[in-house]
């Protein structure tokens, strides 16, 4: 059975993922430690092998938080 497409709720944000230099630039820290911080666990990882994605949501979120410590 066919149905159209649902469009996103209003209000709901698409998920803002990128790669690991720009998360990087973002947080203003080096790539290696974003790729630190997601294998501790710190941050999710998003993509494949070959292609590591940050959403910056997450990031924005951590960078208050530990603004606020």
């Amino acid at each position: 059975m066919w149905t159209e497409p649902r469009e996103p709720a209003r209000g709901a944000a698409r998920p803002r993922r990128v790669p690991t230099e720009l998360a990087a630039l973002a947080m203003g820290v080096t790539p290696a430690t974003i790729r630190k911080w997601a294998s501790r666990g710190k941050i999710t990882r998003y993509g494949g092998p070959q292609r590591a994605q940050y959403d910056l949501d997450e990031l924005f979120r951590i960078a208050r938080r530990d603004a606020a410590e």
